[in-house]
């Protein structure tokens, strides 16, 4: 965790806890260190100096768990593939905005998940899914993890409790149940999983195995913003930094974030797969998560404007917009429940993919493009490009049209958006 004795790392100000917008500037950074720069420099280093022989063998034994009385408890500067001042600085942050024991960052938001995966599963272990997920994380169990013997069961991302327990019954049949892995909302259908259910199940497969499961979210869509999945039960929380938090549709990163039991699994496996992030990346992410807060709320304000407009459209048919989700049914009461806004990507239904297709290549104004959470809107045909690799009769089971269209909406004024669907809907 994080040392409150620095004062760069100072949480509050005569008793007034400081807000993770307002940390966002300063915190985990000493200008001291670095000529009195405001921001800090960029270190494009591979390795790092000691000052004795003894000071860099203490630190090899801390990173590589091997500690002994007197070395310090956390290692000093050595090598980028391990740490660097701009990716601390970055860790730093990214956990105090999840509440979190430590952050670690990735080359790439699938770095981060399945060095995750792999760092908290083993060999023999089963992991409990929830589905639909991101075409690439859902390629990854399905097809991927299988070959290093760890298996997998899946309950719908809008499963009741007693049909995640039959899921997590079936998980157990197969092996012990190592993760429950869950993106909430979903990518694209913006179903939502129920985390306090999902601890609930945790700790009813701990009853019956003998150790409780990680439980590890995918918060991209909603955090750090708009969901705290930390404070509702979860081990680790998962990003692609490439969406909202770099949110500026120029670097791929990915990060975790979460308890250092867990996190010490994680970091220790990136350390050998070499999945970290390099430090020019996590500068940009400095820059970015300084407006991340402004840029999400002022999305989402724009989203529900274009959302409202698709609902009364004679050629949409549903809108699958969590602003929409009503208190008194399932999915509203867990969305009121766990999230504190309905965020900025959703998806529509037009009639088929043909349809979809006339209208996407009619747009003048929004991009025509993957990904998401960037200050420009995207929008995209999932079906036929970021979950193509899923398997047709699954993504059947998993809710999706042949019309179905996600719509990332950025910071442009809402009434341009419109104008740019109106006149494109006419072709589909």
């Amino acid at each position: 965790m994080s040392k409150p004795d620095k004062p760069y790392r100072k949480r509050e100000v005569g008793g007034h806890t400081l807000s993770p917008e307002t940390q966002m500037m300063s915190y985990g950074y000493d200008p001291k260190l670095s000529e009195m720069s405001i921001k800090p420099p960029i270190f494009l280093t591979s390795t790092f100096a000691f000052a004795t022989a003894e000071d860099g063998a203490a630190f090899f034994r801390v990173t590589l768990g091997q500690a002994e009385e007197g070395d310090p408890e956390s290692a000093g500067l050595m090598y980028s593939r391990f740490n660097n001042p701009n990716m601390e600085v970055l860790e730093d942050r990214l956990a105090l905005y999840d509440g979190a024991d430590e952050a670690a960052v990735f080359s790439s938001g699938m770095a981060a998940i399945s060095t995750t995966l792999m760092g908290l599963a083993h060999s023999g272990s089963v992991i409990l899914q929830s589905t639909p997920l991101y075409g690439g994380t859902e390629s990854l169990i399905r097809k991927f993890l299988p070959n290093y013997g760890i298996q997998s069961v899946d309950f719908f991302a809008g499963a009741r409790e007693d049909e995640l327990q039959a899921a997590a019954e079936a998980a157990m049949a197969k092996g012990e149940v190592s993760v429950i892995y869950t993106e909430t909302p979903t990518n694209p259908t913006n179903d939502l999983v129920d985390l306090a259910a999902c601890r609930r199940i945790a700790d009813i497969i701990r009853d019956k195995q003998g150790k409780r499961p990680w439980i590890v979210v995918d918060n991209t869509f909603l955090g750090p913003v708009g969901q705290a999945p930390l404070a509702l039960g979860a081990d680790v929380v998962i990003y692609s930094l490439t969406k909202y938090i770099g949110g500026h549709s120029d670097l791929i990163a990915g990060s975790a974030s979460g308890s250092s039991e867990a996190m010490a699994l994680v970091r220790g496996l990136r350390g050998y797969l070499g999945t970290n992030l390099d430090a020019h990346t996590c500068w940009m992410l400095l820059r970015s998560l300084e407006t991340v807060k402004i840029r999400m709320e002022a999305a989402a304000l724009g989203a529900r404007k274009v959302a409202e407009y698709l609902r009364d459209h004679p050629k949409v048919g549903r809108v699958r917009y969590l602003g929409f989700m009503e208190k008194g049914t399932r999915d509203g009461d867990v969305f009121h429940a766990q999230s504190t806004s309905a965020g900025s990507t959703f998806a529509f239904d037009l009639a088929d993919e043909k349809a979809a297709f006339r209208m996407l290549n009619a747009l003048q104004v929004m991009k025509l493009a993957v990904s998401l959470g960037g200050t420009e809107t995207l929008i995209c045909h999932p079906g036929s490009t970021t979950h193509r690799g899923v398997d047709p009769e699954l993504r059947k089971r998993q809710g999706f049209s042949d019309g179905l269209v996600r719509i990332s909406v950025g910071i442009e004024n809402p009434d341009d958006l419109i104008a740019d669907l109106e006149q494109a809907l006419q072709h589909a």
